[in-house]
């Protein structure tokens, strides 16, 4: 189980992992602060997983309603070098937008890392699926997913089956 969302110190992560989360994700505060994501790397090491969210290839923070200057490869390449244990890349420009997941983004910026990458924004359906289980040779881990759900585009079960090479 992992948790994100607002966490601003170390305090808000051990409280997560002593009740049970296997994993705290840091997004905004990790790009508008470097040091507390370092910190909370050499802390609980093992635990801590990244959240970029981009738009052409540019991190964004607050919520999405902020774009930063800083390229997404290279921002990620420095947190892997901290000690995350994941990066969970969501393309915002098609986060809800049932466009199906940016596979090139997502791909180009495992290929430049050592460390998996969860692919998030956009998943519409079973062959997001299979395009996400076909590139997972190149460091795509896992896929998160909502809307498709939600308006019943996606069968969850079916869907993970895909995804284990079941289907």
């Amino acid at each position: 189980m992992q948790v994100g969302g607002g966490i601003r110190d170390l305090d808000t992560i051990e409280r997560y992992l002593d009740d049970g989360i296997s994993y705290v994700i840091i997004g905004t505060a990790a790009v508008k602060n470097p040091g507390f994501l370092h910190e909370a790397c050499d802390a609980f090491p093992g635990h801590i997983m990244v959240g970029l969210d981009a738009k052409d290839g540019k991190v964004a923070t607050d919520g999405w309603s902020k774009l930063t200057g800083h390229d997404v490869i290279d921002l990620a390449r420095r947190f892997q070098d901290y000690g995350v244990e994941a990066v969970i890349y969501t393309d915002i420009g098609r986060d809800g937008m049932m466009k199906g997941v940016n596979i090139e983004a997502t791909v180009r910026l495992a290929q430049a890392l050592a460390i998996p990458v969860i692919a998030s924004g956009g998943l519409n359906g079973l062959e997001d699926v299979k395009r996400l289980r076909d590139v997972e040779g190149e460091g795509i881990a896992g896929a998160i997913t909502g809307r498709a759900i939600y308006e019943g585009r996606l069968d969850f079960a079916a869907a993970q089956a895909l995804a284990d090479g079941e289907a």
